[in-house]
C-alpha cells in the first residue's frame, strides 16, 4: 500500500502545494541509465512518492517524463495533477533570452504541458553551449539576476510552470533578487542536513514566506557534490541505534522537523521503502538538541564556480560569507 506524503502550500491562499518528501533524480554521472532510472520511478509511484525533482543538469528528463507516461497509463496515478514535478534552468541557460526556450526544452523531455516548480539551479551564468559540471571555468560569467528572474516571472504568467524559485541562493542573493521581484521565489533548494543547518538561511526563508527544500539531506555519498560526513556521524549513528531506526531515518526525520521539504535519492528498493517511513515517530528534544551540537561542515561549497577571473573569486563571495 502506498504511503500518503505530508504536503504543505507553496503560497499564501494554499492554492498550490508540495509533497514534503520527494525523490531526487541526480545520478552522476548524468545520463547513464535511462531506462533503469525510468522503471526506479514508477517503483517509486507505487511506493506513494508524488514529488520528482529533475533537472536540464541531470539528463533525467527522459527517463522521468516516460515514467510519467506509463504511470498514466498503467493507472498508477490518475491524472498528471496527482504528480509534482521540479526541474531547473542550468547555468548556461541562466540569461534572459534563454529561459523561455530552456523551459520549452525541458517541457518536451517530460512530455508535459506545464511544470509545478521551475528554479534557477545556482547564481551562476555561464557561457551558452554546454549542460556540465564541473563547468569551464573560462566559461563563467556574471549573472544577471534580475533579467534572468524576469524570464522566470514571464514562464510562470504563460501558464509553463506554476511556481518558480531558486536553487542555492544566499541571503543576500535572496535580497537582492526580492528587490526586484514581481513575483517572490515560491522555493530555495539548498543542502540541508544536521551537519549543515542553515538556520540564518531557514529563518529568513520562513519570515520571507520562501519554502526551503533541502538537498543532500543524507550528504549525497558517492556524487560529485557530497560526502561521507553525515552518514558516518557518531552522535547520528548512536541516535540511529538507541532508536531502532536507520541513520538515514533521523536525518530524513530531523529535516523534515525543521518545516521543510526534502529531497531523497536512493535507487535501492528497500531504502526507497524505509525513507518513507519517517512520518508516525518523532525525535525527542534531548535527541534534537544533541544533533544541534554536531560541527557544521558543508558537504557541497560549490569550488567549481570559483575563478581568479570570474565572477565569483572566492566561496566566500559565492555565498556571501555563509559558509
Amino acid at each position: 500500500m502506498a504511503i500518503i506524503i505530508p504536503e504543505c502550500p507553496l503560497d499564501s491562499k494554499a492554492e498550490k502545494t508540495i509533497p514534503l518528501l520527494g525523490f531526487g533524480t541526480a545520478e552522476y554521472p548524468f545520463g547513464t541509465s535511462s531506462e533503469s532510472m525510468k522503471e526506479i520511478i514508477l517503483h517509486a509511484i507505487k511506493l506513494g512518492y508524488r514529488h520528482f525533482d529533475s533537472a536540464a543538469l541531470y539528463q533525467s528528463e527522459l527517463p522521468l517524463g516516460d515514467a510519467i507516461e506509463d504511470a498514466l497509463k498503467l493507472g498508477m496515478v490518475q491524472s498528471r495533477n496527482e504528480l509534482f514535478i521540479t526541474s531547473k534552468l542550468w547555468c548556461s541557460d541562466a540569461h534572459h533570452d534563454y529561459v523561455l526556450p530552456a523551459l520549452q526544452k525541458t517541457l518536451k523531455n517530460l512530455k508535459l504541458e506545464y511544470l509545478d516548480l521551475y528554479l534557477v539551479h545556482w547564481p551562476v551564468s555561464v557561457k551558452p553551449g554546454e549542460y556540465e559540471l564541473p563547468v569551464k571555468k573560462k566559461d563563467l560569467v556574471p549573472i544577471d539576476i534580475n533579467s534572468v528572474w524576469e524570464a522566470m516571472e514571464e514562464c510562470q504568467r504563460l501558464g509553463l510552470v506554476k511556481s518558480i524559485g531558486v536553487s542555492n541562493f544566499s541571503i543576500k542573493k535572496l535580497e537582492v533578487l526580492l528587490s526586484k521581484a514581481n513575483i517572490p521565489p515560491a522555493v530555495n533548494q539548498v543542502e540541508v542536513n544536521p551537519l549543515w543547518r542553515q538556520t540564518k538561511l531557514r529563518e529568513f526563508c520562513k519570515e520571507k514566506g520562501i519554502l526551503i527544500t533541502a538537498y543532500s539531506p543524507l550528504g549525497a555519498k558517492g556524487t560529485l557534490w557530497g560526502t561521507n560526513w553525515v552518514m558516518e556521524c557518531e552522535v547520528l549513528k548512536e541516535i540511529a541505534q538507541n532508536k531502532g531506526k536507520t541513520i538515514a531515518q533521523v536525518c530524513l526525520r530531523w529535516v523534515y522537523e525543521q518545516g521543510v521539504s526534502l529531497l531523497v535519492k536512493s535507487f535501492n528498493k528497500t531504502r526507497m521503502q524505509e525513507n518513507l517511513e519517517i512520518f508516525d515517530w518523532k525525535l525527542s528534544a534531548e535527541e534534537c538538541e544533541r544533533i544541534n551540537q554536531i560541527e557544521q561542515r558543508k558537504g557541497f561549497p560549490g569550488i567549481e564556480f570559483i575563478s581568479e577571473e570570474g565572477p565569483y573569486k572566492s566561496l566566500e563571495e559565492l555565498w556571501d560569507e555563509q559558509i
